[in-house]
């Protein structure tokens, strides 16, 4: 029996303007929702059950199934895809005197994690075909900032970019791979996301509308020894139990020694149940929001105005279709995007905009003046940007009721039907 509830009720993180009318709970389509099944809720009930609800086997188990389905070597489980993020960035040494850049057109927690470290978050263009981070654009600026340490390409909407030309632009900068969006999916070499190689280190999230959730969590993958190390001594408030490792000459089992400034960012073995049970059905999600992606297309086909993003048929293989983004003319259909949502929103189906740049935002707005005309593409995609609802739980007739409402919140009409 699926615990998928019928009262899908609107994500927090969902707007929802004011005037539009508030559409019944039982038939709202929000934009994205997590699936669970009986045997998630086992899972977690057995954790629950048992003696240790963290610090537990179940946090390891996880960590290596992970690591086994992505092709890493080491995979490190934290308590959302930011601290991911945050403990990436300090195992690759960013801190004060340093600089990262990552992508405008993207959350707001790519761009973080530099911050936290200590270092100076820069930005730089997004391509305008795969919407994530430019080679040329990141060429141009590394050309320019001796001090950057650290490239954060994201994985939009769950397209990885991470090819040969992007590593050569990257100029031996530590890579730390944004794959929040993207677990499920693989890289233009044929790898999977999440594997070494492309990637120094990749990061994930496992809140409810990602790939798979855990509740919330998160995870990083690497090959790298000592990344892993320092990754999961700093998720532990910079403890270390090892005795190999330790500096002082005291033993004893109750020794432990603190060697840096770590943080309380460890996974629960509740959590850990729940993401280990999502994961072993990761394929069947992937494959299911790929078919979601094909229904899309096929409808939007005849929508005038209105195209996917990434829909070059080698992209939508590889993706995991975390997103399904439309570039919508929003001009041409003299409708504001406000408007467009308003109506949607009314009939019952849910949208979101994803992203915000961040240089608009006014915590970053300060350090990137002239924004708009140093980021054409970013520009170019924020003002068409929607975000259509995708998740595995749909079936093609949620996908012809959010076409539907699109075509008539823009005033056209509905791809497939006579007019009138």
């Amino acid at each position: 029996m699926s615990t998928n509830s019928a009262r899908a009720l609107p994500l927090a993180s969902e707007p929802a303007p004011a005037s539009s009318p508030a559409p019944a709970a039982d038939d709202f389509l929000p934009y994205g929702r997590q699936s669970l099944n009986e045997a998630d809720i086992a899972a977690v009930l057995e954790v629950l059950r048992g003696d240790l609800l963290t610090q537990g086997p179940a946090v390891p188990r996880f960590e290596a199934a992970l690591a086994d389905y992505v092709g890493a070597k080491h995979a490190v489980a934290v308590n959302s895809g930011t601290a991911a993020l945050h403990l990436a960035c300090l195992a690759a040494g960013l801190g004060p005197g340093f600089s990262a850049v990552t992508q405008p057109i993207t959350f707001a927690a790519s761009a973080n994690c530099i911050d936290y470290a200590g270092a100076r978050a820069d930005l730089a263009d997004v391509d305008a075909d795969t919407l994530s981070l430019s080679p040329d654009a990141l060429s141009a600026y590394l050309d320019a900032t001796p001090d950057c340490r650290a490239v954060i390409p994201v994985a939009y909407a769950g397209l990885s970019a991470l090819d040969a030309d992007f590593r050569a632009a990257a100029q031996g900068r530590t890579i730390i791979e944004d794959g929040c969006h993207a677990l499920g999916g693989t890289r233009p070499d044929g790898s999977k996301v999440g594997s070494g190689g492309a990637a120094a280190m990749t990061c994930f999230s496992f809140h409810p509308v990602k790939p798979i959730t855990a509740g919330e969590g998160g995870a990083v993958t690497t090959d790298d020894d000592e990344f892993a190390r320092r990754l999961r001594l700093l998720r532990n408030h910079g403890m270390e139990r090892d005795p190999e490792h330790f500096i002082g000459a005291e033993r004893g089992p109750w020794i432990y020694e603190q060697h840096a400034l770590g943080f309380n960012y460890r996974m629960t073995d509740i959590a850990a149940a729940l993401g280990a049970s999502q994961l072993t059905r990761l394929d069947d999600f992937t494959e299911r929001r790929r078919d979601i992606a094909s229904w899309y297309d096929r409808m939007l086909a005849g929508l005038d105005g209105v195209s996917p993003v990434q829909a070059d048929p080698a992209m939508r293989a590889r993706s995991a279709h975390h997103l399904y983004a439309v570039r919508v003319d929003f001009a041409g259909a003299r409708r504001s995007r406000a408007d467009v949502m308003a109506a949607m929103r009314a009939e019952g189906v849910g949208t979101q905009v994803h992203y915000i740049p961040l240089y608009r935002h006014p915590w970053r707005r300060p350090a990137f003046p002239r924004a708009e005309a140093r980021f054409p593409n970013a520009e170019d995609y924020y003002a068409q940007a929607l975000t259509l609802p995708c998740f595995p739980g749909m079936s093609e007739d949620d996908a012809a009721r959010a076409v539907g409402a699109l075509a008539r919140a823009l005033g056209r009409p509905i791809p497939g039907q006579s007019p009138g």
